[in-house]
Formats: C-alpha cells, sequence, structure tokens
C-alpha cells in the first residue's frame, strides 16, 4: 500500500499526521485507532494470524524475520 492511499485512509477517519511520519508509524496510528493493536511490520516470528488485515501483505514484508531472510 502507497502512502497516498494511507494517508487517504488515515482522512477518511479524522487522523492527522505530523510532518516526516513514516509508513510503518502512520499505520500503526490507524490500527490504534481502530482499536486493533499497532502490530504492523511486529511480526518477528513471520506469522500473523489476522488474515483480514488490509495490511497483512505490507506489514509481513517489513517484518524483522522477513528483512533477514
Amino acid at each position: 500500500m502507497k502512502m497516498n492511499e494511507i494517508r487517504a485512509m488515515a482522512k477518511e477517519k479524522g487522523i492527522k499526521f505530523g510532518i516526516g511520519i513514516t509508513k510503518i508509524q502512520a499505520i500503526r496510528m490507524i490500527q490504534l485507532d481502530e482499536g486493533n493493536f499497532d502490530c504492523f511490520a511486529r511480526a518477528e516470528t513471520g506469522f500473523c494470524d489476522q488474515t483480514g488485515c488490509v495490511f497483512r501483505e505490507d506489514c509481513l514484508s517489513l517484518s524483522p524475520r522477513q528483512k533477514d531472510a
């Protein structure tokens, strides 16, 4: 997901980002606003059971385990 899409999603939810916010920080803010854990890019084992998450593909590709692989 591109940052423009993330910004649009946040805008719909009334979330405002500061200048210089990273993609990871932005998505975690959205997750918290939705009442979820701010787990984006934290799947240390490479596993995530949140199959319905719209951020899942990006999340797993940015997770520490995947970066080391």
